[in-house]
This record gives C-alpha cells, sequence and structure tokens, in this order.
C-alpha cells in the first residue's frame, strides 16, 4: 500500500525541499521505490535534481488535466536513481492555483491525479514537497496524503507558526480528509551549542503540548534532529542528495537515522 506524505510549513527556509529530497533518497537507497512530487512553484526540488520541468510534463500538467477532464498520454515520471523518481515542478504552478477558483471539488485535484498514478505504478511511498503557503494549493496537498512531516527551524517564529498550521490541518481533517495525520515534527538547522536553540526548543516542546491539548491531536517532535552544514547547499549546488553528495556528513548520518525513524514510527 502506497503511503502519501506531504511535507509541509507555511513559512519557507525550513528545509520542506531538503527533508523531501533526502529522505526520499535514503528510503530509495534502503530498497523502496518512492516517488516525489514538487508541488512548489518555485520548483526548488526539480531545480535541485537537475530538472528541468518547463520543458516536460510536469504537474501542472497533471493537475490542468484533471481540471478538464483530460488524459495525460505524455511520460510525466523523471527517473532519478533505481528507486526514485520524479514529477517535476513549474514556474507556471501559480497560475493553477487562480484555475481551482471556479471548480468543482477544487480541492480534491490533486488527490484524483495522485489516485491514477497509484493504480499506474507501484510505489511504497509518494512524497509532496509543498510551497510555503496554506492557500488552495497547500489544501489540496493536505487532502491528497495520508500524513503530514511538519520541518521546524529552531526560531521564534517557526515555533510561533506551528500553531497556525496545526490549526489549518485539523480543519481539512475535518472537512475534507479524515483520515490525515500529523507523523510528527522534524527539527532541521540546528546549532546546538547556541543558547537560542536550546530556548527555542524548550518553547517548542511547549508548543506542542499546547497543540495536542487544544486540537486533540497526537503529535511528536523526532528524535532524530538534522544539524546545520555548508554540505547542504553544496549539495544542491552539485544537483545531489546530501546523502549522495557527502554519505558521512553529519547531515547525512541525521537523515539516514531520521528516515529508519520515521518508517519505524
Amino acid at each position: 500500500m502506497t503511503k502519501v506524505t506531504a511535507i509541509v510549513n507555511q513559512k519557507g527556509g525550513v528545509g520542506k525541499t531538503t527533508t523531501a529530497l533526502n529522505l526520499s533518497y535514503a528510503l530509495s537507497q534502503e530498497g523502496k521505490k518512492v516517488l516525489l512530487i514538487d508541488f512548489d512553484p518555485q520548483a526548488s526540488l526539480s531545480v535541485a535534481l537537475g530538472i528541468n520541468g518547463e520543458n516536460i510534463p510536469n504537474i501542472q500538467t497533471l493537475m490542468m488535466a484533471e481540471i478538464e477532464d483530460k488524459e495525460v498520454k505524455e511520460d510525466y515520471i523523471v527517473n532519478i536513481n533505481k528507486n526514485l523518481d520524479l514529477i517535476a515542478g513549474t514556474l507556471d504552478m501559480a497560475a493553477t492555483e487562480g484555475a481551482l477558483v471556479n471548480v468543482m471539488s477544487r480541492e480534491m485535484i490533486l488527490k484524483d491525479a495522485i489516485e491514477k498514478i497509484k493504480e499506474k505504478y507501484n510505489y511504497d511511498y509518494i512524497i509532496i514537497d509543498c510551497l510555503p503557503s496554506l492557500g488552495m494549493l497547500a489544501v489540496n496537498a493536505l487532502t491528497a496524503c495520508d500524513s503530514v512531516l511538519i520541518p521546524v527551524t529552531p526560531e521564534y517564529l517557526s515555533a510561533k507558526g506551528l500553531a497556525l498550521l496545526t490549526n489549518s490541518i485539523n480543519k481539512v481533517k475535518r472537512r475534507l480528509n479524515p483520515n490525515i495525520k500529523i507523523d510528527g515534527i522534524l527539527i532541521t538547522m540546528l546549532n546546538q551549542r547556541t543558547n537560542l536553540s536550546k530556548e527555542i526548543l524548550e518553547n517548542l516542546n511547549k508548543t506542542v503540548d499546547f497543540i495536542k491539548e487544544q486540537f486533540n491531536l497526537d503529535i511528536q517532535i523526532y528524535n532524530s534532529r538534522i544539524p546545520i552544514s555548508v554540505k547542504t547547499g553544496e549539495a544542491i549546488l552539485n544537483k545531489k542528495s546530501v546523502i549522495e553528495y557527502e554519505p558521512k556528513n553529519k547531515v547525512s548520518q541525521a537523515y539516514q537515522d531520521f528516515a529508519k525513524e520515521w518508517v519505524n514510527f
């Protein structure tokens, strides 16, 4: 059975794309068949993999086909390695949000597209790299997924926005996707040597306790924490996951540990 997970945070710069790429790569190295969907109009994930989504069938192609009730005959799957595939993003995705305004069941468009993918291909995991927004595209991702993974940096604003994000997820759960669950919170870009990070981590734990009580949601902070490292940026510049680029780097090890923790949760 395919598990569909959306990597979500309405704040940019928290490591959504890096997490999507490295979690997927780690899973593929363990023999799991994984599909990445670049659902961010910035197309950062596609760029990180050296793929130009403008010239090939992409996620917008699938969305517009669903809106217009058409079949996509072109091959929209890009193979990255033996067990890892990608559906590319495109800068034109921003226009799709406007196109959804007058569409019947507009929240279900991505879900319908993914259901067809699941019927056609045998993936263990489909991972959606979402845009930093809580608009209609984000609602589509939340409606289409089985679970949500929330990357959070040890910053005040990142922790503060967590309650807002959780409230949005809870609304989707009540109205559109009763089976959605929050897998957990992954702390990224952590510098454990600073007192500020330690203080923010304490506040984050308090925020999670508040969310559990306020929204009656089971939510956890993963034991795995992703440290900050210049190797992450270097890997993206070289069109690779950090695990592939520098396998023994502390970030690589952290993402591999996290992949095991995530699968076994």
